[in-house]
């Protein structure tokens, strides 16, 4: 992997619109090559032969069956709302439409 330089550094930030001291961009500098340097570790490792993966753990979903299940009677429901017309619920009016 290639290492980064102070200048561009200092040019990423300055496009950016960042204000770094000198003191920052040495800091970052060193920063951005150790991530560089662990960036190139893992692309030693990865080869054709190792399938990539998104979790080191395998995971499955877990699904129940959907069964149907006793239901419960329209007119039940109905006698429980305020109020009901027609087999529906009625509401109040809210858009001014007649």
């Amino acid at each position: 992997m290639s290492s980064f330089s102070k200048e561009e550094v200092a040019r990423v930030a300055d496009l950016a619109r960042i204000t770094l001291t000198d003191e920052e961009i040495t800091q970052f500098t060193e920063e951005l090559a150790v991530i560089s340097d662990a960036v190139a570790k893992v692309s030693e490792v990865a080869s054709a032969d190792v399938p990539a993966t998104s979790h080191p753990i395998p995971l499955s979903n877990v699904w129940r069956e959907d069964v149907v299940g006793p239901g419960v009677e329209l007119d039940e429901v109905l006698a429980m709302a305020p109020a009901h017309e027609d087999g529906k619920f009625a509401v109040p009016q809210i858009l001014g439409e007649e």
